[in-house]
């Protein structure tokens, strides 16, 4: 007979912050008002992203007035990504939760996250049925990115969802191992595999301040999924170059057979000018394509860290002993 003492679970909550000093104690209020009620013992770390204004000094008011909350507060502006691994890197649960600090994902959905992790899930992901205070344009281009990224990789990725998940302990283990600079974590987080499920909610707009995500952030963050994900772009550009060639060899055929048939008319030069552009336009299309694989192979060879921590609080909280007793014959 084997005797062994029950603790409570521990979850790591994951918040990565950048300049978020308008809402950060409205969102910091409502996750400790949600985790108050719930039964598991809870650490929250909180990733300073380099903030300029007075976002770090508010996360160290939290970190003394609360032992269940630890900061990492990085060198610069590593990017959100980078901050959620450095955050997942430094966590103890045997789950973890990545949440924003904007509030437009709502604490209070942590309770259900849990619950579905309780059913036997190893990975659950907030998944969004609206997307409020966005702009119809935003929101047919986030629609239409999840679906084509979804099409074009071997890696099934959540419609819709975005970083707001929980993970549990193997999960986050098999994570760590995967340390590529260039992140797309939306996609590791679905590369990993293991069993999943989603929970759906209305995502609110954001509480205060302004998004850090504008259109030109975003389109970058999209190219770094494809390239990360795929070679779609590389075969794309393949089949680009092929169909151009077989047009070209049509036009040519064309060309020689009028000529035998009626002579050679002088050429006409627009027609002769949108060729070469056209071509041309081909041609540095698919050395951009190239380009940016390239770049990404360059920026893994020099192995640099993924980021530098300045200061670190640890959160000094521990599993409870519940002082329960388990027997297994």
């Amino acid at each position: 007979m084997n005797i062994a003492t029950n603790k409570q679970r521990l979850v790591s909550v994951i918040v990565p912050a950048f300049n978020e000093e308008e809402v950060i104690r409205s969102f910091h209020k409502r996750l400790i008002d949600t985790i108050n009620t719930l039964a598991d013992t809870f650490e929250i770390i909180y990733v300073n992203d380099g903030s300029t204004d007075s976002t770090a000094a508010i996360l160290k008011e939290f970190c003394t007035g609360d032992k269940r909350v630890g900061l990492i507060d990085l060198s610069r502006n590593f990017g959100k990504e980078i901050a959620m691994t450095s955050g997942i890197d430094n966590a103890h649960g045997d789950a973890v939760i990545v949440i924003d600090a904007d509030l437009q994902d709502p604490p209070e959905l942590i309770s259900e996250l849990i619950a579905k992790w309780d059913e036997g899930f190893d990975i659950v992901n907030a998944q969004r049925e609206s997307r409020a205070g966005e702009t119809w344009f935003k929101k047919y281009t986030a629609h239409a990115f999840y679906r084509l990224i979804k099409r074009t990789t071997h890696v099934n990725i959540p419609e819709d969802t975005g970083d707001f998940r929980l993970l549990d302990r193997k999960a986050v283990d098999a994570l760590a191992g995967l340390r590529e600079r260039n992140r797309f974590m939306k996609g590791l987080f679905a590369w990993i595999g293991y069993n999943s499920t989603n929970v759906l909610y209305q995502r609110d707009k954001r509480f205060a301040g302004t998004s850090k995500w504008n259109y030109w952030r975003l389109w970058n963050l999209a190219i770094e999924g494809f390239t990360s994900f795929t070679t779609a772009p590389l075969k794309m550009s393949t089949y680009i170059g092929m169909l151009t060639a077989a047009l070209s060899l049509v036009y040519g055929t064309f060309i020689i057979a009028r000529t035998l048939m009626f002579g050679n008319p002088i050429a006409g030069y627009p027609s002769l000018i949108v060729v070469i552009l056209f071509i041309g336009g081909v041609q540095l299309i698919s050395i951009g394509i190239i380009g940016e694989y390239l770049s990404r192979i360059f920026d893994e060879t020099k192995k640099r860290p993924l980021y530098l921590i300045k200061d670190q609080i640890p959160s000094r909280q521990q599993p409870q002993d519940t002082g329960e007793e388990t027997s297994d014959d």
